[in-house]
C-alpha cells in the first residue's frame, strides 16, 4: 500500500529557511520579439497543461503601480519568459490567455490577470487558481513558497522578487526565479491531483500554534 503524504493546514514559515532549495532546471527561453512570441505560443497551445506567473518592476512611489513586465509560461520541461515591456500584448499572447482548451495553472492569478488586463483588455480563458484548489485539501497556505514547502518539503527562494524586471537584459538569477515560479504551479497542481487520488494525511495545528505562526509571520514581514 502506498504511503500517504502528510500535509499541514498551515505550514510554519520559520522552517522554510532550513529546507533544500528547488530551482527549475529545464530550458528557459526569453521572448522579446513578436516573431519569437508567435513561435512560442504555437508550441504552448499544443501542451496539455501550463503554469503561469507574472513579474512587475517594484515601485516605491505611493499610489503608483508599474505595468507588468514579464509573463512566464511553463511546461514541465521548458519555460518561456515573455518580456511584455518590449512586446506589449500582441495578438498571439492574447490568443494564449483567452484560450479555453489548454489548462492553465496560476497562484493568486486574479491579481496577475488584473495586471495583464491593464496592458490590454481581454476575456480570460480556462485557468485553475491554486489557492482555491489547495483549500479543498484543508490547506490554508496561500503563498507559493509556503504551499510548495508544505507539499514538497522544499524551498523556493524569493530573493529576486524585488529586482528590476524592466532591465535591458535579465540576469540568469532573474530568469531562474521567474521560470521556477511558473513551473512550480504545474508541479503543485499535478501533485495535489495525485494526492486526491491516492490519499493524504492532513495535520491541523492547534489554534494557539496557528496564532503563534501568524504572529511570527507578522513580525518577519515588518522586519522586511
Amino acid at each position: 500500500m502506498m504511503k500517504m503524504k502528510t500535509l499541514y493546514n498551515k505550514f510554519d514559515k520559520t522552517k522554510i529557511s532550513n529546507l533544500p532549495k528547488v530551482v527549475f532546471e529545464g530550458q528557459i527561453e526569453t521572448i522579446s520579439t513578436e516573431s519569437e512570441a508567435k513561435r512560442a505560443v504555437r508550441f504552448l497551445m499544443k501542451q496539455p497543461v501550463l503554469g503561469l506567473d507574472t513579474e512587475t518592476r517594484p515601485c516605491f512611489k505611493r499610489g503608483h503601480v508599474n505595468k507588468v513586465s514579464l509573463l512566464q509560461v511553463s511546461t514541465p520541461d521548458v519555460c518561456f519568459l515573455f518580456r511584455l515591456n518590449h512586446l506589449g500584448m500582441p495578438a498571439c499572447i492574447l490568443r494564449l490567455l483567452t484560450d479555453k482548451k489548454v489548462l492553465k495553472i496560476g497562484l493568486s492569478w486574479k491579481d496577475d490577470l488584473a495586471m495583464l488586463r491593464r496592458r490590454k483588455e481581454f476575456e480570460p480563458g480556462v485557468f485553475v487558481e491554486l489557492q482555491d484548489f489547495a483549500r479543498k485539501f484543508g490547506i490554508e497556505d496561500m503563498s507559493l513558497q509556503k504551499l510548495y514547502a508544505n507539499v514538497f518539503g522544499q524551498k523556493i527562494s524569493k530573493g529576486q522578487r524585488m529586482t528590476n524586471w524592466d532591465v535591458d537584459e535579465l540576469t540568469l538569477a532573474q530568469k531562474k526565479y521567474a521560470a521556477t515560479d511558473a513551473w512550480a504551479c504545474i508541479r503543485l497542481y499535478e501533485e495535489l491531483c495525485r494526492l486526491k487520488r491516492v490519499g493524504y494525511h492532513l495535520i491541523v495545528l492547534p489554534q494557539e500554534e496557528k496564532e503563534q505562526i501568524n504572529n511570527e509571520e507578522t513580525a518577519l514581514s515588518k522586519e522586511g
